[in-house]
This record gives C-alpha cells, sequence and structure tokens, in this order.
C-alpha cells in the first residue's frame, strides 16, 4: 500500500478532480481515505467528521451494514443485465417500493445519475405533450436559484452561473420564476401561508406563459447548490393548483431533498402535493451505488403506450439503467427509513443543528441569516465588526474549509455559505466534534486571513 504522499503525487499526475481548481491542491493536501463508517472518514491524516454527507448522498451514513450485506448478496447473483427485455427482481421491487411511497406515481423510469433524471423528466414531459394533443407546449420554466445537474440541459434549466457562465452560447434559454418566498425555518408563518401580492406576481408571469407552457421544474422547499435557501410549502401549494388549471406538468427535483433529508420521506409533503414527476438520486441508494429514478403516473405513462409503429415509445436508455446492485441497495435504504424512523431523526436533528449552530454565532459574531430544515443548517459568513459580507474573491469560505481538513472536519461551504449537511444518523458526540471543529475554523480563519492581523 502506499503511503499518503506517493499516493497524492501519483493522483496529481493523473486524476482530474471534480468542481476543483486543480492549482489550489499544490498547497492544500486532499484527504487520504483509507476507510469510512457512518459519520466518520478514517484518513492517513486522522479521523475526519463527514459534514456534508460525501455531496448530499450519504444519508444513512459510510459503511452501512445492512446495505453492504444487501449489495453483496445481489452482486452474488449477478451485476448487472440490460434493464430493456429482461425482468430483475429487485428492480421490479423497488418500483413497487417506490409506488407505495409515492401514492399516485406508480411507474419508475431508471437511469444512473440525478443529472439525468432531470433530462428524461424534461424529455418526457415535451413528448407526453406532444403525444396528448398538445404539441404547442414546448417551454419549461425554472426556478431562479435553482440547480439541476451539470449536463447542458440540466445547466439550462438551473440558474448558477457559476457553472454555467462558459457555456451560455450552447444553452436552452429558460425562464425563471423569481418572486420566491424564503424563510429561515419551517415554523415561520410564512412557511404555511405566503404573501398573496408575491402569488399573484409568479401568477401573472405564469398566465402569460401558459399556452406554450409544457412543465415547471423545482427543487421542493429547499434549494442545494443555491446557497441552501428555504423556501414556502405555500408556494408550492399554489404552484399546484396553477398547474393543474393550465395543463402544466409539475418536475420535482428531490435528488438532494428525498429519502428524509428534511424530515420527510419527500420534500413536496411539506406542502401536502403531488408534483407529476418526482426525480431522485443520491440518498435513494444511500450513495452506494449510482442510480436515479423518475417517478411518475400512469396518465402520463399511457400517453406513451401503443403499438410500435405509431412511434410513441420514450426512446431513452444509459447503459446501467437499473443496475441491480444499486436496486438492492435502494430496496434495503427504504426499509432502514421505514423501521430505522430516519425522516423523524432528521427532525429531531434539525433542533440540534440549530443550537449548535446559533451557539457558534453568539461565540464569533461571524454567522447570519441562520436557515434550517431536517438534516440541513446553513449560514451567511460575515464580519463581526460590520456584519457585511467577505469580498467572494478572499475566498472566505475555502479558508475555512482548509483549517477545518486539518481540524478534522469535511466541509465545502458554498462560497461564504457555511452549512452542515451530514448523514442523517450522525450521533451526538460526532455533531458536537463537528460544531467545534467548526468553530475553531472560523476563529482560526478570521485572525489568520492575510486581510486582517493575526491574534
Amino acid at each position: 500500500m502506499k503511503n499518503s504522499s506517493e499516493l497524492q503525487a501519483l493522483d496529481l499526475r493523473h486524476v482530474w478532480h471534480p468542481c476543483s481548481q486543480m492549482k489550489d491542491y499544490e498547497d492544500f493536501p486532499m484527504l487520504t481515505v483509507r476507510r469510512a463508517e457512518g459519520s466518520i472518514l478514517y484518513t492517513d491524516e486522522g479521523p475526519v467528521v463527514d459534514a456534508i454527507s460525501s455531496w448530499w448522498c450519504k444519508s444513512l451514513g459510510h459503511g452501512e451494514p445492512r446495505i453492504r450485506t444487501a449489495l453483496h448478496r445481489q452482486i452474488d447473483q449477478y451485476e448487472h443485465i440490460i434493464a430493456a427485455n429482461t425482468c430483475s427482481e429487485p428492480l421490479t421491487l423497488l418500483a413497487s417500493a417506490l409506488a407505495e411511497l409515492t401514492p399516485g406515481l406508480d411507474r419508475s423510469f431508471f437511469a444512473d445519475n440525478g443529472s439525468t433524471a432531470i433530462e428524461v423528466a424534461l424529455k418526457m414531459a415535451l413528448q407526453y405533450h406532444a403525444q396528448s394533443g398538445h404539441p404547442e407546449k414546448t417551454n419549461v420554466i425554472s426556478l431562479a436559484n435553482g440547480y439541476h445537474g451539470e449536463t447542458l440541459l440540466a445547466l439550462g434549466v438551473s440558474d448558477c452561473s457559476l457553472y454555467s457562465e462558459m457555456y451560455k452560447a450552447w444553452l436552452p434559454k429558460i425562464q425563471k420564476i423569481h418572486a420566491i418566498p424564503y424563510v429561515h425555518f419551517p415554523e415561520d408563518a410564512e412557511f404555511q401561508h405566503m404573501d398573496d401580492a408575491q402569488w399573484k406576481e409568479t401568477e401573472a408571469f405564469l398566465d402569460q406563459e401558459a399556452h406554450h407552457l409544457a412543465a415547471i421544474l423545482f427543487e421542493p422547499i429547499l434549494q442545494g447548490s443555491g446557497y441552501m435557501k428555504i423556501y414556502s410549502a405555500d408556494f408550492l401549494r399554489r404552484l399546484r393548483a396553477w398547474s393543474k388549471k393550465n395543463n402544466v406538468l409539475l418536475i420535482a427535483d428531490e435528488i438532494m431533498t428525498g429519502f428524509g433529508r428534511t424530515g420527510k420521506y419527500f420534500a413536496c409533503q411539506h406542502a401536502g402535493m403531488l408534483p407529476d414527476m418526482m426525480c431522485m438520486s443520491k440518498g435513494l441508494t444511500g450513495g452506494t451505488a449510482p442510480m436515479s429514478v423518475v417517478q411518475t403516473s400512469t396518465e402520463i405513462y399511457n400517453a406513451f403506450y401503443d403499438d410500435y409503429n405509431a412511434h410513441k415509445a420514450f426512446l431513452h436508455s444509459n447503459t446501467f439503467c437499473g443496475y441491480a446492485p444499486a436496486a438492492a441497495a435502494a430496496l434495503t435504504v427504504i426499509d432502514i427509513m421505514k423501521t430505522d424512523h430516519i425522516p423523524e431523526k432528521a427532525v429531531a436533528l434539525s433542533a440540534k443543528m440549530r443550537l449548535e449552530m446559533e451557539a457558534i454565532a453568539k461565540a464569533t459574531g461571524m454567522l447570519a441569516n441562520i436557515r434550517s430544515i431536517g438534516g440541513m443548517i446553513a449560514a451567511e459568513m460575515v464580519h463581526p465588526d460590520t456584519h457585511a459580507p467577505f469580498p467572494p474573491q478572499d475566498r472566505f469560505g475555502f479558508q475555512v474549509m482548509k483549517t477545518a481538513f486539518r481540524e478534522g472536519a469535511l466541509i465545502r461551504p458554498l462560497g461564504n455559505t457555511l452549512y452542515w449537511l451530514p448523514p442523517l444518523n450522525v450521533s451526538d458526540e460526532n455533531l458536537r466534534i463537528l460544531s467545534d471543529i467548526t468553530l475553531k475554523s472560523i476563529k482560526k480563519t478570521f485572525n489568520c486571513s492575510t486581510n486582517f492581523t493575526c491574534k
């Protein structure tokens, strides 16, 4: 086994890391991970708390023994078979289990990652209208500040210029809903009752687009890469009523929010509404194998059901769609969600994280706009004297991240937005460790920033 220095030198000669400026690694060594269990990554540098569920997918932590057993059992039978023209027991049982979790959405179309699920849902919506007597419905609208993936179509429906600016000449021009009623916590009054005037602004905008509008895409309740912002459930209820009236499909991107993250199985449940399509990934398999699914209704399915020569089939496929070990893992995740009461644990976790984050804010004076729902909490890092945001070019969040790595926590702030999104079953002890490291990292980073005098 190579030592950490040898391994990282080899890595930097050959690996192009995702979502990274590779030059940063010149003075910011990576974590050499040897083992992972629960909320902890065991590295050559020591144990590290995984505060972001390794890109938001390890909702049940690392190395969950029940999921590992399911994976091994399935691999012993077969790893992968083509999903066309075959019946796979784990895939069939998973589709049945998902239908039980989403009453009214009883058809599952499988893919292998979140971005692909978004592309599938959008293509499905456009073809549905074309084959249902409304070929004029060719437009899609999404929410401002949203994020849906990094393939070209997914970037087009997203609203994160950091990821899309270089490719704007190739991206579709997708209009965005801007009057979004943001809140801090589910107990805020506006969470259940948004301002009528704000809705009327959205309604007027949508009315102008209704004739040509095929679908509205949104991250329900919690916008992830858009700095972890939470918005009103009432907004989704009103959007559902408007869309039914105007024959517009609602596509819920539950890729990050699904499977307990917000304290419900799915974030749409905060609004008591059912979309026409629901995209799932990440927590679907507990982050143990790549898989995504677009869950939809028999009504939509029937628009594609005809004789072959009618040319109505949905001709989308991925090599690893319906990957059997991933399906076996997902079935086990659903069982664990129920038996271990994971959504309820996420609600309890929210209260604990809020207490810890508020204590850090009080101790430093450097956190503002704290917001939380389920197993996510976020705040903006601000100057303790002026309460103004740090200049983006100073990369204060990145400096906090580097300090936290050295102290024993894996966090990746979104710009200067600090957030925790740990496994939903994180222990109280590991949460306290994370809190202590976060406090220490903010203090150390601020005191030793190039813009301030080290104390």
